[in-house]
């Protein structure tokens, strides 16, 4: 049974708990066996930059313990996924693994960001004048690129790697 490590901004809802054991009921529905970071339980007597060494350092041997990541990449405190799954993401990438990457996010970026088109025809602007990618993805371009997106739900991603592995 393949293992997937579940990256996401899930951690932080007020449910993570047991969220996470709904996503690992979920992936065992598929044939995966899930591990969510939450699995990891620290030193009672951990804190502060202590603590936080710890959790990224168990998360990363999860992670490479892991044969795929599948991340949650629904817009988090903004326009953007959550910085830290968007780490895992890469990392595992890096690491050689199968990315697959959801999101609720069809449109492409500057439909989700871009207010304005800078004038005679140029780059799409964010509010802030920064150029947004124009290359009619709904990520940035170094995910779309290196992940296998699904549009839709975590079952529906993973409804998409099950019939992948078959």
């Amino acid at each position: 049974m393949k293992k997937i490590y579940l990256a996401g901004y899930d951690v932080f809802r007020p449910d993570a708990i047991q969220w996470g054991e709904t996503l690992k009921d979920l992936c065992e529905k598929y044939g995966f066996e899930g591990l969510y970071p939450l699995d990891n339980h620290a030193p009672r007597h951990l804190a502060g930059q202590e603590l936080a060494r710890w959790i990224c350092r168990e998360n990363l041997g999860m992670l490479r313990s892991a044969d795929i990541i599948m991340a949650n990449l629904n817009p988090f405190r903004g326009a953007e996924p959550d910085s830290g799954t968007v780490f895992e993401v890469g990392y595992a990438v890096a690491l050689g693994k199968s990315a697959w990457v959801y999101t609720e996010q069809g449109d492409p970026l500057v439909k989700q960001v871009a207010v304005t088109r800078v004038p005679g025809g140029g780059p799409h602007a964010d509010e802030q004048g920064y150029n947004v990618e124009d290359f009619g993805l709904n990520l940035n371009l170094m995910i779309a690129c290196s992940a296998t997106v699904v549009v839709g739900s975590v079952e529906d991603c993973l409804a998409r790697m099950a019939g992948h592995a078959a």
